[in-house]
């Protein structure tokens, strides 16, 4: 029964572990989305349609990568970083 309650102890420590991270990298996901919609403000920034479609490409791109990590429960090996 000891080791029961030692891997139930472990769990949810993980489980802890993961809704600390999740809330924090979403918020700041959010945030970082915020800023980007921000950069629609035809007022006070110059862009192209093209400019607009590869930014939207990139988050798409990105977070169809997350929900297929989550499908698969494994990591991502991709480096890519947006360049416009």
């Amino acid at each position: 029964m000891k080791k029961n309650k030692v891997d139930s102890e472990f769990q949810k420590k993980k489980r802890d572990k993961f809704i600390e991270l999740a809330e924090s990298r979403v918020n700041k996901t959010i945030t970082n989305l915020r800023l980007i919609g921000n950069l629609s403000r035809k007022n006070n920034y110059e862009y192209t349609d093209k400019d607009v479609k590869i930014i939207l490409g990139a988050l798409d791109k990105e977070l169809k990568n997350v929900k297929d990590l989550f499908k698969r429960g494994s990591e991502m090996s991709s480096d890519d970083s947006f360049k416009l």
